[in-house]
């Protein structure tokens, strides 16, 4: 993606969290100086560029690397959970090691999505400081504190994945490049300071309107502000406070919870329904990163996941371990034959248009990424998926629903008949009969995306459970419904200590318990992250100490 000079607003060149900013201008005749901030930020279009380059920061990378949300974050939360080791075609040693639990502080695509995150992180800093240098008067037809406030959005998500990921860190709230010391660098900071200042961010970001339309649409929005804070908040423990937000995302009726939120949030009736271009941005998502799809400002972008999901190639890049269809396989031993779950996360066989014949495969290979209205009536070539206009749900209601499940397990010391409602309307759904997609007659541009998924059929209801075994479900149950959404390895690591397991134990069963004990290296340290060794090196050599995570030198 090469955005111009409006869609992109100012540029960071960054190694670590220095940070230099640049100007992108059409080659002239005459010689052109650097813009500075105080030199951009000077009209409403400004601002809205500089959010738009902030957004642009989910769905790129500076090095055309894969992005944030197009495939990196999937590599380290999915190949380091219990879903992946990794597929036999993937050469890299840094994502073979990730893996396998054997990763070291020089990991590229650790050090990767530490670099991506405080990239966007500076962006975001500009857009927020920059905005507020402009006069009020100038905003015409867009609200000057709105845009700040999703700016202050995507922070706060980034935040929420460094410290969930390597601990306390640096907090860089301000363009970098203003610190007068080009060697005065920012302390790790720590976890509890970085979570007040996500709550902070978020908290103003709920002021912003309920529903973005038109061009704006994808944007961030106040549920998608509750919906992270119920996130941030269960994440941390804090029950009450994370309940409170996530009823306010809750639409009001739904299946008999006392949800108050009025922003029309649902399940579709097909769980399949939720990755098809023709229903992003619909009732089920409430935050998504938008790929090929105008988002303001006019940039697009696409995602790496589906490209890398659908070829006719021996082995897909992404994989679920372990390669076979038997007993074993993953999708076999997690799903139900009848949880539509599993036919729209996987597959093993494709139908091929050219000779008119089914192809079968020895393993099971991803789907949820491939667009199917265009994937399953095609032949099996690789490109039909390269640029595939599936968004990625970076929080979707589904989620919502199950953390709510599992914040009325742990305030009441066992399941409520409301916590139950809440994790059956998603099994309910998942479970619902469905007219499986005929791939030579499927028509996508004509199907009903209106309607809501069933809340009436209690076939597949949860009952009679006690706290940990519904704890268990819970669990259980996000793996089904969040699979390969970059969810499994924070959930792994985040689960309160209890009878069943101690602080890390969680993670570490459900690792070691993958079929051959590939990540049989796993242990408490890993969960976290190590601080890459190019940032502890960059705090050396300007005479400070970056101290490394527990466990990692």
């Amino acid at each position: 993606m090469k955005p111009s000079i409006k869609t992109a607003g100012i540029f960071i060149i960054f190694t670590g969290i220095s940070v230099f900013i640049f100007s992108c201008k059409k080659l002239s005749e005459n010689p052109q100086s650097s813009l500075t901030p105080d030199e951009f930020f000077q009209t409403q279009a400004d601002a809205i560029s500089a959010v738009t380059s902030v957004y642009s920061t989910l769905v790129t990378d500076i090095n055309n690397d894969f992005p944030i949300y197009g495939r990196n974050l999937n590599l380290l939360i999915d190949n380091t959970s219990d879903e992946e080791q990794y597929s036999p075609s993937n050469t890299n040693p840094d994502v073979r090691a990730l893996g396998t639990a054997t990763y070291v502080n020089t990991n590229d695509r650790v050090h990767k999505i530490y670099a991506q995150l405080y990239w966007g992180i500076d962006k975001a800093n500009l857009a927020i400081d920059g905005i507020q240098t402009i006069p009020d008067n100038l905003f015409t037809n867009y609200n000057k504190n709105n845009l700040i406030r999703e700016a202050r959005f995507i922070r706060a998500l980034y935040y929420f994945n460094l410290v969930r990921l390597f601990g306390g860190v640096p907090l860089v709230l301000h363009d970098a490049n203003t610190i007068a010391n080009a060697n005065n660098l920012p302390s790790r900071t720590s976890k509890d300071s970085v979570y007040l200042q996500i709550i902070e961010d978020l908290d103003s970001a709920t002021n912003l309107p309920a529903t973005q339309a038109g061009a704006n649409t994808g944007r961030v929005t106040s549920g998608a502000a509750y919906a992270l804070l119920g996130k941030v908040y269960a994440t941390k423990h804090d029950w009450a406070d994370a309940a409170t937000a996530l009823k306010k995302v809750i639409t009001v009726g739904t299946a008999g919870l006392s949800g108050t939120g009025n922003y029309g949030y649902d399940l579709f009736p097909k769980y399949s329904d939720i990755f098809l271009p023709a229903s992003k941005n619909g009732k089920e998502h409430i935050f998504s990163a938008q790929f090929n799809a105008n988002i303001g400002g006019g940039f697009t972008a696409t995602s790496t996941l589906s490209g890398f999901s659908w070829s006719n190639a021996a082995y897909l890049a992404d994989v679920p371990w372990p390669l076979t269809t038997d007993a074993n396989a993953l999708p076999v031993k997690l799903f139900n034959i009848n949880d539509q779950r599993r036919s729209a996360t996987f597959y093993d066989s494709l139908f091929n248009s050219s000779t008119n014949a089914w192809v079968k495969w020895p393993y099971f290979n991803y789907l949820k990424w491939v667009d199917l209205s265009v994937g399953f009536t095609s032949t099996l070539t690789g490109s039909s998926q390269a640029n595939a206009k599936v968004n990625f749900p970076v929080i979707r209601y589904t989620d919502v629903l199950l953390l709510y499940a599992e914040v009325l397990n742990e305030i009441n010391n066992g399941p409520t008949a409301e916590a139950y409602a809440a994790i059956n309307i998603v099994r309910a759904r998942a479970y619902a009969p469905i007219t499986l997609y005929d791939p030579k007659t499927v028509s996508f541009s004509s199907y009903n995306y209106s309607s809501n998924g069933n809340y009436t059929d209690h076939t597949f209801d949860l009952s009679g459970l006690n706290y940990l075994q519904f704890k268990d479900s819970v669990y259980e149950e996000r793996n089904r419904e969040l699979f390969f959404e970059a969810n499994r390895w924070f959930d792994l690591v985040r689960r309160v200590p209890d009878a069943e397991y101690a602080s890390g134990q969680f993670y570490l069963t459900k690792v070691q318990a993958q079929y051959g004990n590939p990540k049989a290296s796993a242990s408490l340290k890993d969960t976290l992250f190590p601080i890459p060794y190019t940032e502890i090196q960059l705090y050396q050599a300007s005479g400070k100490t970056y101290p490394q995570n527990p466990g990692w030198e």
